[in-house]
């Protein structure tokens, strides 16, 4: 999908979320990485971030992402995604977006996501 190192870890990083592997995701995540997710306050460091995958998983027992494209620049990636799931009231939830990575010495130091349908959070 793409060819970067940095293109090639966004594309980890989605491949670890849908493993459920929160301890390897942050394994990609510099200390002090910053995480831009729409209706929240920014969460910042290792641990804010764990601890919203932990609720979100919770809340969503049933979440895949498929990777639709990468674009991939320097230390900046863009990955459009699109994903499917079944919440844990078993309401079926479906959303398209991108999420922006930046990179620092090959570890993630931002995340910000974009998505069209905000309505389930």
């Amino acid at each position: 999908m793409t060819s970067t190192p940095n293109g090639r870890l966004a594309a980890e990083f989605f491949k670890r979320m849908n493993s459920r592997m929160i301890d390897d995701m942050v394994g990609l995540l510099k200390e002090d990485t910053r995480f831009l997710f729409p209706k929240t306050q920014p969460l910042v460091g290792k641990e804010r971030i764990v601890k919203f995958f932990q609720i979100l998983f919770r809340q969503y027992p049933e979440l895949h992402f498929e990777i639709q494209g990468i674009i991939a620049e320097g230390d900046r990636v863009a990955v459009h995604w699109s994903n499917q799931g079944v919440s844990r009231k078993q309401e079926r939830y479906e959303n398209e977006g991108v999420t922006w990575f930046e990179f620092e010495d090959g570890k993630i130091t931002l995340i910000s996501d974009f998505f069209k349908d905000t309505g389930k959070f």
